[in-house]
């Protein structure tokens, strides 16, 4: 997915958006490509299947590291996103085997992130990855 899509409410404001668009932003020469990927993600709820799942696959993820002792989740998990503080020592090691952010560094709050490619089996390996650090 390449490009953005904007979505202007107020009906003033809508009168002067192509013309802002063209005086502050680049137009895309072949920008009728980059709006049929917004056409494929529209149709048939595809964008919300695929959110869900991302959704599905985090609660999976919240649910079994939860558990594991030095794991405190640290904020609700309502979308695709699990933050978690974890011991300081297997940071570093669980990072070299799986890319993450550090969302926090006084606090060590890391933030682990689902999409809609996400599969059980990944997540599932990425908790027994942790579990053998800890």
């Amino acid at each position: 997915m390449v490009g953005e899509a904007v979505l202007i409410f107020n009906e003033e404001l809508k009168a002067n958006a192509p013309y802002f668009h063209k005086q502050t932003a680049q137009l895309f020469s072949k920008n009728r490509f980059i709006s049929t990927q917004f056409t494929a993600l529209l149709t048939n709820n595809l964008w919300l299947r695929m959110a869900s799942h991302a959704n599905k696959m985090a609660q999976l993820l919240a649910s079994e590291v939860g558990g594991l002792p030095g794991v405190k989740i640290n904020r609700s998990v309502d979308a695709n996103a699990v933050f978690v503080i974890i011991p300081v020592h297997v940071i570093q090691p669980l990072r070299a085997q799986y890319p993450f952010y550090e969302w926090d560094a006084e606090t060590h709050e890391q933030r682990w992130m689902c999409s809609f490619d996400t599969t059980e089996e990944e997540v599932k390996e990425f908790a027994a990855a942790l579990k053998n650090l800890l």
